[in-house]
C-alpha cells in the first residue's frame, strides 16, 4: 500500500520534491503516469505540494504505459515541449513497447523516469524492499531495455543533484535531433532529504539551431538556379512551424516542385499548384537537381523509380546520417546537418542578393507543376465519388470528413494501407494540423490524439486508424483516460476485417498468384466491435457505418458528440481484404 501522503514532516524537502519540482521549472506541464510501488515518494511530494500550493506538473493517470507515451508523444509535437512520462520499474518500462521506438524516430523530445527495485532488503534505508514484487523487478540492466531507443539513459545515485540531472537530461531531449530520455531512481534515493534549489534555466538551453555553411548555401542556391527540373522532397521539415513560410517563398520565387513523402507533419500548403502530391517516385527520374530536407526514405533503392546518375542531390536533415539505423544510404553529392527553417532561411537571403531566375523561365515552370497538380487532384476526386454498388471508400470517408473540417482542424494519422487517402482528400494548409508517428510500432494514434486534444483543447482533432492498429491504441484505457480528463476526439476506423499490410507486402515478394493461403494470417474476422469498447471503457459514441448513403449524417452526427465533449468512434466497414 502506498503510505499516507501527508504522513510527513513539516518542512521536510526530498529528491522526489527535487525531480517534480525540476521538471515543473524546465517546462513539463504534464506527468502521463502509470504509477506503482516505487513511486510512493512521489505520490506524497504530489499530496505535499497540492497543500502546500506549490506548482507542480498535472498528473495524467494512465492506465496503460503504451497509451501514456503516446499521450506525451502527441503533447509535444503540438508545443514543441517535452511532456513526462512515469512508469513503473522494469515492467512498466517494457510495457511502454514500441512507442519509444516511435518518439526516437520520430525525433520527439520525451523525459521517461522509472523507479528502480530498492537496493536494501533489511531496512537499512526508508524505502527498503517490503514486498514480494520488489525481488522479481530486480535485473541487472533495466536502461538497458531501452537503451538502443533513447538518447540519455541515466540512474540516480544521489538526491544531491537531481535538479542537475532534469535539466540535462531535457537539454538533451531537445537538441536536435530530439528525442526521449530515460531517468531512473531507487526508492532509498528518492527519499533522502537534499536542499532546495533552483538552477538558472537560461544556462541549461537545447544546443541552438545548426547552420549551413556558406560555401553550401552558394553550392545549393546556385544549383538551383541552374536546374531545368528540380525537385524538393520533404517528410517533417514543418515540425518547426517557421519552416512552412520559408519553404513556400523559396519554392515561389524559383518554381520549385515540392512532393510531400508520407508526410508526418504539415511541411507545405496541400492547395499550392506547386504541391506534386506524397509520393515522389514519379519525379525523381526526371529531376536533375533534388534537395531531400528533412525526410529518413526519400524513395526506396531497391525499386524501379530512382534519381538518375547525374542528378545533383543535396541531403539537408537534422540527422543527415540518421545515425540510430545501422542500414542506411542515400547517396549524395552533399550531406548537411542543419535546421530546416534556419538552411531555408538562409537560402532566401543568399537569393534575396542575387539575380532572379529568369521570369520566363520560372512562369513556364510553375505553369507546369499547376498543370500536374490540378491534374493529379482531378485524378483523386475521381476516387471519392460514390460506386454503382454502393460500398465505402476510404477515399469517401475522408473527402466526407473535408467538407465538415474549419482548416485548422488536427489530423492524426495512422491509417497505414489506407493512409493515402487521408493525404489525398483531408488536404492541410497550416503548419500543426496533421501529425503521424514518424515510426513503425502501431498503436501509436489513440495516446497521440489524446495529448493533441489536451494540447489544443479548443480544436477538433480527428484520428485515423486500421481495424489492425485500432487493437493496438490500448482502447480501454484511452477512451476511459479521454473521458476523465475532457479530451473528446473522434476516431475513424478503417475496418477491412484484416492485416491489409501484411497481405501486400506477402503479395509484394511471393507474388499475387501464390497459390498459398494466407487468410488465418491476415484475416480478423469475424470484426470485434470498435465502438463497443470505446463506449464501455469511456462512454464514447458509437457508430458502423455500413453503407455510403449513411456516411455523410454520421460524421456529422460523430463530429457533433465531440464538440459537445463525447469521444466518438465512427467504425467504417469497408470491403473486407
Amino acid at each position: 500500500m502506498l503510505p499516507n501522503p501527508v504522513e510527513a514532516p513539516a518542512g521536510r524537502y526530498t529528491a522526489c520534491d527535487a525531480l517534480l519540482g525540476a521538471l515543473h521549472e524546465s517546462g513539463v506541464t504534464h506527468i502521463f503516469g502509470n504509477l506503482g510501488s516505487d513511486h510512493a515518494g512521489i505520490v506524497q511530494s504530489l499530496a505535499r505540494a497540492k497543500l502546500e500550493g506549490r506548482p507542480m506538473p498535472q498528473v495524467i493517470l494512465s492506465p496503460h504505459e503504451g497509451m501514456a507515451l503516446a499521450a506525451a508523444h502527441g503533447y509535444a509535437q503540438v508545443t514543441g515541449q517535452a511532456q513526462a512520462v512515469f512508469v513503473h520499474v522494469d515492467v512498466g518500462t517494457q510495457n511502454m513497447g514500441g512507442g519509444i521506438s516511435n518518439a526516437l524516430h520520430g525525433r520527439v523530445p520525451v523525459f521517461i523516469f522509472a523507479g528502480l527495485t530498492p537496493f536494501t532488503l533489511e531496512g537499512e534505508l526508508p524505502g527498503s524492499r517490503n514486498r514480494s514484487a520488489t525481488y522479481l523487478q530486480d535485473v541487472p540492466d533495466q536502461g538497458g531495455i531501452v537503451r538502443q531507443y533513447v538518447k540519455w539513459d541515466y540512474s540516480i545515485r544521489t538526491g544531491k543533484n537531481v535538479p542537475q540531472l532534469v535539466q540535462r537530461a531535457m537539454q538533451i531531449a531537445h537538441s536536435d535531433p530530439k528525442g526521449p530520455v530515460y531517468l531512473t531512481g531507487a526508492r532509498e534515493v528518492l527519499e533522502e532529504d537534499v536542499s532546495r534549489q533552483k538552477l538558472p534555466a537560461a544556462q541549461w538551453r537545447p544546443v541552438e539551431a545548426a547552420a549551413l555553411p556558406d560555401e553550401h548555401v552558394a553550392e545549393i542556391a546556385r544549383a538551383l538556379l541552374q536546374a531545368e527540373n528540380p525537385l524538393l522532397i520533404t517528410s517533417y521539415s514543418g515540425r518547426n512551424a517557421a519552416c512552412v513560410g520559408q519553404l513556400q517563398r523559396l519554392c515561389e520565387r524559383l518554381a520549385l516542385r515540392v512532393v510531400e513523402e508520407r508526410p508526418i507533419h504539415m511541411n507545405f500548403p496541400a492547395d499550392h499548384p506547386l504541391h506534386q502530391g506524397y509520393q515522389a517516385g514519379a519525379l525523381i527520374g526526371d529531376a536533375d537537381v533534388i534537395v531531400v530536407l528533412d525526410c529518413d526514405v526519400p524513395w526506396i533503392p531497391s525499386g524501379k523509380q530512382r534519381p538518375r546518375p547525374e542528378a545533383r542531390i543535396f541531403y539537408v536533415d537534422v540527422d543527415p546520417l540518421k545515425e540510430t539505423i545501422p542500414l542506411w544510404y542515400m547517396p549524395s553529392e552533399r550531406f548537411l546537418r542543419a535546421d530546416s527553417a534556419t538552411a531555408l532561411g538562409q537560402l532566401n537571403a543568399w537569393l534575396d542578393g542575387a539575380p532572379p531566375l529568369d521570369e520566363a523561365r520560372r512562369a513556364a515552370r510553375l505553369e507546369e507543376a499547376r498543370g500536374s497538380h490540378e491534374k493529379m487532384r482531378a485524378d483523386w476526386k475521381r476516387k471519392a465519388t460514390l460506386r454503382a454498388d454502393g460500398t465505402i471508400t476510404p477515399e469517401m470517408v475522408t473527402a466526407c470528413l473535408n467538407e465538415l473540417l474549419d482548416s485548422d482542424a488536427i489530423v492524426v494519422n495512422e491509417a497505414v494501407t489506407n493512409a493515402s487517402a487521408v493525404f489525398q482528400h483531408l488536404p492541410r494548409t497550416q503548419p500543426g494540423t496533421f501529425f503521424g508517428s514518424g515510426g513503425s510500432s502501431l498503436g501509436w494514434a489513440g495516446g497521440a490524439a489524446l495529448g493533441i486534444k489536451l494540447a489544443a483543447p479548443d480544436r477538433d482533432v480527428v484520428c485515423f486508424t486500421g481495424d489492425g492498429s485500432f487493437f493496438f491504441i490500448n482502447p480501454s484505457s484511452v477512451y476511459w483516460c479521454a473521458r476523465r480528463y475532457q479530451a473528446p476526439f473522434l476516431t475513424v476506423v478503417f475496418n477491412n476485417q484484416g492485416w491489409n499490410a501484411t497481405q501486400q507486402n506477402f503479395k509484394r515478394i511471393h507474388g499475387a498468384g501464390s497459390p498459398m493461403d494466407i487468410g488465418d494470417c491476415v484475416s480478423l474476422a469475424p470484426s470485434a466491435d470498435f465502438g463497443g469498447i470505446a463506449q464501455a471503457a469511456g462512454g464514447a459514441l458509437a457508430l458502423t457505418v455500413q453503407t455510403a448513403e449513411e456516411l455523410p449524417g454520421m460524421l456529422a452526427r460523430a463530429l457533433a458528440a465531440t464538440r459537445s465533449g463525447q469521444c466518438a468512434v465512427l467504425d467504417v466497414r469497408l470491403p473486407g481484404i
